[in-house]
Protein backbone atom coordinates (compact mmCIF):
# COMPACT_ATOMS: atom_id res chain seq x y z
CA UNK A 1 0.00 0.00 0.00
CA UNK A 2 1.54 3.36 -0.85
CA UNK A 3 0.36 6.82 -0.63
CA UNK A 4 0.89 10.16 -2.62
CA UNK A 5 -0.30 13.73 -2.04
CA UNK A 6 0.93 16.83 -3.64
CA UNK A 7 1.86 19.64 -1.19
CA UNK A 8 1.88 23.48 -1.66
CA UNK A 9 3.82 25.39 0.05
CA UNK A 10 2.76 28.23 -1.30
CA UNK A 11 4.08 32.45 -2.13
CA UNK A 12 5.33 34.35 1.04
CA UNK A 13 6.40 37.17 -1.12
CA UNK A 14 5.61 38.73 -4.28
CA UNK A 15 9.07 39.81 -4.58
CA UNK A 16 10.44 38.41 -7.65
CA UNK A 17 14.44 38.84 -8.11
CA UNK A 18 15.55 39.76 -12.01
CA UNK A 19 16.31 37.08 -13.96
CA UNK A 20 19.40 38.94 -15.52
CA UNK A 21 22.65 38.71 -14.98
CA UNK A 22 23.95 41.68 -12.77
CA UNK A 23 27.23 42.97 -12.30
CA UNK A 24 29.06 43.32 -9.06
CA UNK A 25 28.68 46.37 -7.23
CA UNK A 26 31.41 49.06 -7.53
CA UNK A 27 33.70 49.18 -4.55
CA UNK A 28 33.12 52.55 -3.49
CA UNK A 29 29.30 51.75 -2.74
CA UNK A 30 28.02 52.62 0.30
CA UNK A 31 27.55 48.87 1.19
CA UNK A 32 30.99 48.36 1.49
CA UNK A 33 31.71 51.13 3.34
CA UNK A 34 34.94 51.13 6.05
CA UNK A 35 33.68 52.40 9.33
CA UNK A 36 35.03 55.63 10.57
CA UNK A 37 38.32 55.74 12.93
CA UNK A 38 41.40 53.78 13.00
CA UNK A 39 41.67 50.24 12.75
CA UNK A 40 37.94 50.25 13.46
CA UNK A 41 36.01 46.85 13.85
CA UNK A 42 34.58 45.68 10.10
CA UNK A 43 32.87 42.47 8.67
CA UNK A 44 31.22 41.93 12.30
CA UNK A 45 29.21 39.01 12.13
CA UNK A 46 27.74 36.04 14.78
CA UNK A 47 27.55 32.19 14.86
CA UNK A 48 25.65 30.37 16.99
CA UNK A 49 28.45 28.82 19.86
CA UNK A 50 27.37 26.03 21.14
CA UNK A 51 24.73 23.22 20.03
CA UNK A 52 22.25 24.32 23.17
CA UNK A 53 21.56 28.16 22.53
CA UNK A 54 23.50 29.96 25.17
CA UNK A 55 26.57 30.66 23.20
CA UNK A 56 27.33 33.34 20.78
CA UNK A 57 30.77 32.76 18.80
CA UNK A 58 31.42 36.90 17.83
CA UNK A 59 33.66 37.39 14.78
CA UNK A 60 34.69 40.66 12.95
CA UNK A 61 38.39 41.88 11.13
CA UNK A 62 40.68 44.76 11.82
CA UNK A 63 42.50 46.19 9.08
CA UNK A 64 45.86 47.55 9.97
CA UNK A 65 46.76 46.14 13.93
CA UNK A 66 45.61 43.04 16.05
CA UNK A 67 43.94 45.30 18.41
CA UNK A 68 41.43 44.04 21.35
CA UNK A 69 40.41 40.65 21.14
CA UNK A 70 37.53 41.49 24.21
CA UNK A 71 34.02 41.95 23.53
CA UNK A 72 31.96 43.35 26.12
CA UNK A 73 28.03 42.17 26.40
CA UNK A 74 25.67 42.97 28.79
CA UNK A 75 21.76 41.90 28.86
CA UNK A 76 18.91 44.11 27.90
CA UNK A 77 17.56 45.93 30.72
CA UNK A 78 21.18 45.78 32.92
CA UNK A 79 23.47 48.71 32.77
CA UNK A 80 26.61 48.37 30.74
CA UNK A 81 28.70 48.99 34.10
CA UNK A 82 28.48 45.75 34.91
CA UNK A 83 29.19 44.12 31.72
CA UNK A 84 30.93 41.06 31.17
CA UNK A 85 33.96 40.40 28.97
CA UNK A 86 35.29 37.40 26.74
CA UNK A 87 38.75 37.18 24.98
CA UNK A 88 39.29 35.69 21.29
CA UNK A 89 41.99 34.69 19.26
CA UNK A 90 43.43 36.56 16.04
CA UNK A 91 44.72 35.49 12.71
CA UNK A 92 45.86 36.38 9.65
CA UNK A 93 45.98 34.46 5.94
CA UNK A 94 48.26 34.79 2.88
CA UNK A 95 46.56 33.58 0.13
CA UNK A 96 48.57 34.14 -3.24
CA UNK A 97 49.00 38.20 -4.18
CA UNK A 98 46.60 38.95 -0.70
CA UNK A 99 47.21 39.18 2.87
CA UNK A 100 44.26 39.55 5.25
CA UNK A 101 43.10 41.67 7.60
CA UNK A 102 43.39 40.78 11.74
CA UNK A 103 40.55 38.35 11.99
CA UNK A 104 39.09 37.70 15.65
CA UNK A 105 37.09 35.59 16.81
CA UNK A 106 35.59 35.44 20.68
CA UNK A 107 33.12 33.20 22.23
CA UNK A 108 30.78 33.92 24.45
CA UNK A 109 29.01 31.67 26.99
CA UNK A 110 27.11 30.91 29.37
CA UNK A 111 24.00 33.04 28.00
CA UNK A 112 20.45 32.69 29.11
CA UNK A 113 17.73 32.07 27.03
CA UNK A 114 15.63 33.97 24.81
CA UNK A 115 17.41 37.40 26.19
CA UNK A 116 18.59 39.88 24.23
CA UNK A 117 22.34 41.21 24.63
CA UNK A 118 24.60 43.85 23.71
CA UNK A 119 27.94 43.84 22.74
CA UNK A 120 30.69 45.56 21.61
CA UNK A 121 34.23 45.13 20.10
CA UNK A 122 37.05 47.60 19.70
CA UNK A 123 38.03 47.70 23.09
CA UNK A 124 40.08 50.61 24.14
CA UNK A 125 39.38 52.24 20.69
CA UNK A 126 37.01 55.55 20.26
CA UNK A 127 34.87 54.86 18.85
CA UNK A 128 33.63 51.31 19.77
CA UNK A 129 31.45 49.83 17.52
CA UNK A 130 28.08 48.08 19.22
CA UNK A 131 25.41 45.58 18.60
CA UNK A 132 23.30 43.53 19.83
CA UNK A 133 21.70 39.86 19.24
CA UNK A 134 18.35 37.55 20.85
CA UNK A 135 19.33 34.05 22.12
CA UNK A 136 17.21 31.52 20.83
CA UNK A 137 14.36 30.35 23.46
CA UNK A 138 14.75 26.69 25.87
CA UNK A 139 14.96 23.66 23.55
CA UNK A 140 11.61 22.02 23.77
CA UNK A 141 9.66 19.75 21.87
CA UNK A 142 7.19 22.43 20.06
CA UNK A 143 9.45 25.87 21.21
CA UNK A 144 8.68 27.98 18.12
CA UNK A 145 12.05 29.45 16.35
CA UNK A 146 11.91 31.33 12.84
CA UNK A 147 15.00 31.00 10.37
CA UNK A 148 15.44 32.56 7.13
CA UNK A 149 17.21 30.94 3.97
CA UNK A 150 19.61 33.02 1.94
CA UNK A 151 21.47 31.39 -0.98
CA UNK A 152 23.78 32.67 -3.73
CA UNK A 153 23.84 35.80 -2.33
CA UNK A 154 26.70 37.73 -4.10
CA UNK A 155 26.82 41.18 -4.21
CA UNK A 156 25.39 43.22 -6.34
CA UNK A 157 23.00 45.49 -6.55
CA UNK A 158 19.79 42.32 -6.39
CA UNK A 159 21.76 41.25 -3.61
CA UNK A 160 21.23 44.51 -1.54
CA UNK A 161 17.69 44.23 -2.68
CA UNK A 162 17.73 40.34 -1.32
CA UNK A 163 18.76 41.75 2.13
CA UNK A 164 16.64 44.40 2.52
CA UNK A 165 13.76 41.81 1.86
CA UNK A 166 14.93 39.70 3.76
CA UNK A 167 15.76 42.15 6.94
CA UNK A 168 12.33 43.52 6.57
CA UNK A 169 9.93 40.28 6.77
CA UNK A 170 7.37 40.57 8.78
CA UNK A 171 7.75 36.95 9.92
CA UNK A 172 10.64 38.07 11.61
CA UNK A 173 13.61 35.67 11.33
CA UNK A 174 16.01 34.94 14.11
CA UNK A 175 18.89 33.32 12.53
CA UNK A 176 19.70 32.69 9.31
CA UNK A 177 20.89 29.77 7.28
CA UNK A 178 23.69 30.46 4.14
CA UNK A 179 22.92 27.47 1.65
CA UNK A 180 26.37 28.62 0.12
CA UNK A 181 27.94 30.49 -2.72
CA UNK A 182 28.50 33.54 -0.63
CA UNK A 183 30.62 36.02 -2.31
CA UNK A 184 31.84 35.03 -5.50
CA UNK A 185 35.17 36.48 -4.87
CA UNK A 186 35.77 33.12 -7.24
CA UNK A 187 34.87 35.49 -10.68
CA UNK A 188 37.61 37.61 -10.15
CA UNK A 189 41.26 36.41 -11.03
CA UNK A 190 43.17 34.63 -8.30
CA UNK A 191 39.65 34.85 -6.21
CA UNK A 192 40.47 38.17 -5.44
CA UNK A 193 40.15 38.00 -1.69
CA UNK A 194 39.02 41.71 -1.10
CA UNK A 195 35.36 40.93 -2.72
CA UNK A 196 35.35 38.92 0.25
CA UNK A 197 35.84 42.00 2.67
CA UNK A 198 33.89 43.48 1.01
CA UNK A 199 30.86 41.07 1.24
CA UNK A 200 31.62 41.03 4.83
CA UNK A 201 31.23 44.60 5.33
CA UNK A 202 28.27 44.57 2.79
CA UNK A 203 26.39 41.65 5.18
CA UNK A 204 27.28 42.97 8.31
CA UNK A 205 23.93 44.97 8.68
CA UNK A 206 22.26 41.28 8.66
CA UNK A 207 24.88 38.72 10.49
CA UNK A 208 26.28 41.41 13.21
CA UNK A 209 22.69 40.77 14.42
CA UNK A 210 21.71 37.70 14.68
CA UNK A 211 23.29 34.08 14.01
CA UNK A 212 24.16 32.94 10.86
CA UNK A 213 24.92 29.14 9.98
CA UNK A 214 27.50 28.98 7.14
CA UNK A 215 27.49 26.13 4.37
CA UNK A 216 30.29 26.42 1.50
CA UNK A 217 28.99 25.83 -2.19
CA UNK A 218 31.01 25.47 -5.17
CA UNK A 219 31.72 29.49 -5.55
CA UNK A 220 33.46 29.42 -1.68
CA UNK A 221 36.04 27.22 -2.80
CA UNK A 222 39.02 28.77 -4.46
CA UNK A 223 40.48 26.42 -7.58
CA UNK A 224 43.23 27.39 -9.20
CA UNK A 225 44.99 24.16 -11.16
CA UNK A 226 47.95 26.88 -11.80
CA UNK A 227 49.15 26.24 -8.41
CA UNK A 228 48.32 22.66 -7.88
CA UNK A 229 51.32 21.04 -8.86
CA UNK A 230 53.93 23.66 -7.70
CA UNK A 231 52.27 22.97 -4.17
CA UNK A 232 49.62 19.84 -3.41
CA UNK A 233 49.49 19.49 -0.30
CA UNK A 234 49.42 23.00 0.67
CA UNK A 235 47.36 24.09 -2.22
CA UNK A 236 44.79 21.29 -0.98
CA UNK A 237 45.07 22.84 2.58
CA UNK A 238 44.22 26.32 1.41
CA UNK A 239 41.54 25.62 -1.32
CA UNK A 240 39.12 27.03 0.76
CA UNK A 241 41.11 29.18 3.32
CA UNK A 242 38.91 32.38 2.83
CA UNK A 243 36.12 31.29 3.36
CA UNK A 244 37.19 28.98 6.64
CA UNK A 245 39.21 32.02 8.01
CA UNK A 246 36.48 34.18 7.75
CA UNK A 247 33.96 32.38 9.39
Amino acid sequence: MSLAEITNGGITSSFLRSSELANDMPLDSDVFSVPPGYNAPQQVHITQGDMEGKGVIVSWTTPHEPGSNTVLYWADGKSKRKSRRAEGTVLRYKYINYTSGYIHHCIIAGLEFDTKYYYEVGIGRIPTRRFWFITPPKPGPDVPYTFGLIGDLGQTPDSNTTVDHYMSNPRNPKAMLFVGDLSYADAYPLGDNTRWDTWGRFTERLVAYQPAIWSAGNHDIDFLPQYVLLQCYYYYCLSYISFACWI
